[in-house]
């Protein structure tokens, strides 16, 4: 469960909250990027998990995903959200496309 300024955050069936990676500040030749020039990044890191689908069996399918996986995820996923200071996604696990290991 994410926690942000005494708020405890539970995500429902196969949703994720994910907090983004930070944007990169300068290029690779060293080009300092204004703040409005900056792409979001496709990947974060996961901060709470649901439960999981719920199946037409009347079990929950298991999530892949766990708190702290960092993964990739479609440009486009999820909906922004700020809880305090913070940034987050929520979106369904579905819109996540891998994980990446360290």
């Amino acid at each position: 469960m994410a926690t942000a300024t005494n708020i405890k955050l539970q995500p429902l069936h196969d949703r994720v909250v994910v907090e983004r990676e930070e944007a990169q500040e300068t290029t690779s030749g060293g080009i300092v990027l204004p703040q409005n020039a900056k792409e979001k990044p496709a990947r974060g890191r996961v901060v709470s998990v649901g439960e999981g689908k719920l199946l037409d069996d009347g079990t929950r399918g298991k999530m892949q995903v766990k708190p702290g996986d960092r993964v990739i995820f479609s440009s486009y996923a999820g909906d922004e959200f700020q809880i305090g200071e913070h940034d987050y996604l929520l979106m369904r696990e579905s819109d996540i496309l891998a994980t990446i290991e360290d």
